[in-house]
């Protein structure tokens, strides 16, 4: 692989996933490899910045440049992205950020576009407090989100859709999750290396706010399973579910095994636990987690929304259902979700998660809780579907109060359910409802 600099590896993952609708992690992965190993954390940060901040970097461009480039240029209008990234959010000097951002044209074997590049990127430095005046009248570039999720937001949340989308545009903390049945959050906590300080989450002993991120490998007890890493909105499932040691658990799209293990260790481990996903790949890393936490658990490939092919024929004490969904709610960890998401993605997503929870309905015990969840703010997918299921099943106990009133204070209620926003208590946005089969 040819070498290429930071600023040319982020350009080419912020082109696929704005143009070939690849997922950042995944282009990133691709691209950093051709860095040297110092350069990869620049280019991580350079590509984050510049898809989380690509609606706005994009209307800049388009009053910088006198006409639009050809398709054929995406990778430069990439670069250009990148380029006024850096001068706009990043303490890089400004000499190194147009220089660098030039010469990557060279590397992207687009040398005779580096004129071009540098007359932006001269342009914006010398009318930049104009520039921003003028795109930020633009809903759409001034909060860096499309306008169909803008809308969306708005509809859904008249009073609270701009602290949505400001939110969304933060870096998120670092959570991590403390297995409480080998340690406790406070011993934990003193092992942490000098300098990096942990904040409690009120109502949920094991999750932690770190001051700042650390490699797992410099967490403390990481490798025996003593801690994991999960936002402490993640956290809410397992004592939300409230399995007890002996019960029969289903983790229905399981992948990839944070909500799987820490249920195991609200019991101490002592659940006949079921962990299905359709995705082999996916369901792999439940069991990683798993061996990781030395847990067992009875792993299934396969559609949560078909258990024929799965399925024992005994009922569950607890089900979680932690569906797919928008991910509209942890936009502030995968910024490419403002880019791959479409308007018409919603009302798909909200099928599925209705047809789960029609399906797996019948395999909750007599006297069983279920617990419906997803990482969504979209009403839609959340007190919508809720709604649906509740008139589908008369006879279901939908929205009972929630179990613990620590965690309650932490959410909204909304219809039936519960709704986390993100950027709250330093959380994730999630859903949650509650749901108990009559005995």
């Amino acid at each position: 692989m040819r070498r290429v600099g930071p600023r040319a590896a982020a350009a080419r993952a912020l082109a696929a996933v704005a143009g070939d609708g690849r997922s950042l992690d995944d282009a990133l992965a691709a691209e950093a490899g051709a860095c040297r190993e110092s350069d990869r954390g620049l280019a991580a940060e350079m590509a984050y910045g510049s898809v989380r901040w690509h609606h706005t970097l994009r209307a800049l461009a388009a009053r910088l440049l006198e006409r639009p480039l050809p398709r054929r240029e995406a990778t430069i209008a990439a670069l250009i992205e990148v380029g006024l990234y850096q001068l706009w959010r990043l303490r890089v000097p400004d000499h190194a950020a147009v220089g660098e951002t030039v010469r990557a044209c060279g590397e992207l074997g687009r040398p005779r576009m580096r004129g071009l590049v540098n007359a932006v990127l001269r342009r914006f430095q010398r009318e930049r407090d104009q520039l921003l005046e003028t795109v930020m009248t633009d809903a759409e570039a001034a909060w860096s989100h499309p306008r169909w999720l803008l809308d969306a937001l708005a509809g859904d949340w008249p009073a609270g859709w701009q602290a949505i989308a400001g939110a969304n545009n933060e870096r998120a903390p670092m959570w991590v999750r403390v297995n409480v049945h080998r340690t406790d959050a406070a011993r934990w906590r003193a092992r942490l290396p000098e300098g990096v300080e942990a904040v409690a989450l009120p109502g949920v002993a094991s999750a932690l706010r770190l001051s700042r991120p650390l490699p797992v490998e410099a967490l403390p007890g990481f490798a025996a399973g003593e801690v994991s890493v999960q936002d402490g909105a993640a956290q809410l499932a397992a004592p939300l579910l409230g399995a007890a040691p002996g019960m029969r658990v289903l983790d229905a799209c399981a992948a990839p095994g944070g909500k799987t293990v820490h249920i195991l260790e609200s019991v101490g481990g002592e659940a006949a636990l079921t962990a299905v996903d359709v995705d082999a790949d996916r369901l792999a890393l439940v069991g990683v987690a798993l061996e990781r936490g030395g847990y067992t658990g009875e792993l299934h490939c396969g559609d949560a929304a078909d258990p024929r092919p799965w399925w024992d024929g005994e009922p569950y004490d607890r089900i979680l259902v932690d569906a797919p969904c928008s991910a509209t709610g942890v936009i502030r960890r995968h910024p490419d979700i403002k880019l791959l998401r479409r308007t018409g993605d919603i009302a798909r997503l909200a099928a599925r998660q209705q047809a789960l929870l029609a399906a797996l309905w019948p395999l909750l015990a007599p006297g069983g809780r279920m617990v419906y969840a997803t990482c969504s703010v979209l009403r839609a997918e959340n007190a919508g579907v809720i709604a649906g299921f509740a008139a589908a099943e008369p006879g279901a106990a939908v929205g009972k109060p929630l179990p613990d009133d620590n965690i309650r204070g932490l959410m909204q209620a909304d219809g039936a359910g519960f709704q986390l926003f993100p950027g709250r208590n330093g959380l994730d946005g999630f859903f949650y409802c509650c749901i108990e089969k009559p005995t």
